[in-house]
């Protein structure tokens, strides 16, 4: 089924996402995590793409194992910075294939290896190059990435609503957001995107921290920023791992429960293959989530 359908025929949409494991793990790996999310009966399950296309293979695998196996509908994360056109039609041609119909396009973080080799010139330069070529194909719903704090690279608000209105009116269905802390900033965002005319769901990525070092390499990579409430509750428990992933659990909880009280599109969870952890947030909010379902 295609997500853009979902998000017309329901409200909110949950989904999860996972990654797929290191080449150098076997593939069974995964199948746990997925046994551990399967009865939660999110509407979708995305799976991640590793930078410079390290998991491409195991992506595709791991979303037709969802879809066909699980019965799960399933997003698939492409890339396109270090790709050559012939390289993403080829995984075009490999998702069609195995029946997968939802694409996220996203530029990709750029490749750790040093000697990593471009295209020169490059074949892709924004995340809207590549969604003009999956949408010429006109067989996948496709979704994108945005950025309720702002783009790490763009520091003028406008200017990168700007550019997401371009990646948008390229053919954009439905828009995740990247992680955040702090609700009324992803309100606002949703006030900015109305001025700017971006008329597509969006949909609140939202992620349970359960230890510093994860909160500490988050904020290097990203413009998240923490709330006083949050720092309070890292700096009390930061020495109590157990502890301190109860908290970022209710956290989260708490997040959502805001977030579904405000009439959201939908929840994305960044499970970090932890399906444990999604599965108490889940279940926190088990009555909530049936009331507005109704």
């Amino acid at each position: 089924m295609l997500i853009k359908d979902i998000f017309a025929t329901k409200k909110p949409v949950i989904s999860f996402e996972i990654f797929p494991p290191k080449k150098d793990s076997p593939i069974e790996t995964i199948y746990n995590t997925i046994e551990g999310l399967k009865d939660l009966k999110p509407d979708f399950i995305s799976v991640t793409y590793g930078a410079g296309g390290s998991t491409t293979n195991r992506t595709v695998e791991i979303a037709s194992l969802i879809k066909h196996k699980y019965g799960l509908e399933a997003l698939a994360h492409l890339t396109c910075i270090a790709a050559t056109k012939q390289e993403i039609e080829g995984i075009l041609n490999s998702l069609k294939d195995n029946g997968i119909e939802n694409i996220l396009a996203l530029r990709g973080d750029l490749p750790q290896d040093p000697d990593f080799k471009f295209p020169d010139p490059l074949h892709y330069q924004y995340a809207k190059d590549l969604i003009l070529h999956i949408q010429s194909l006109g067989s996948f719903s496709v979704g994108a990435a945005c950025y309720p704090e702002g783009h790490l690279e763009c520091d003028d608000i406008e200017k990168d609503l700007s550019y997401l209105k371009q990646k948008v009116d390229t053919g954009v269905d439905f828009l995740i957001t990247q992680l955040f802390f702090d609700n009324e900033i992803f309100y606002e965002f949703l006030d900015h995107m109305a001025r700017a005319r971006i008329n597509v769901p969006v949909t609140a990525g939202i992620m349970p921290v359960l230890n510093r070092k994860q909160i500490e390499r988050i904020t290097s990579l990203c413009k998240a920023s923490l709330t006083k409430k949050f720092i309070r509750i890292m700096e009390r428990y930061e020495h109590n791992p157990e502890a301190l992933k109860e908290a970022g659990i209710a956290y989260a909880t708490e997040q959502i429960i805001d977030l579904l009280s405000w009439g959201v599109d939908g929840i994305h969870i960044y499970t970090m293959n932890r399906p444990e952890v999604t599965r108490k947030i889940v279940e926190n909010m088990s009555t909530i989530r049936s009331v507005i379902s109704t």
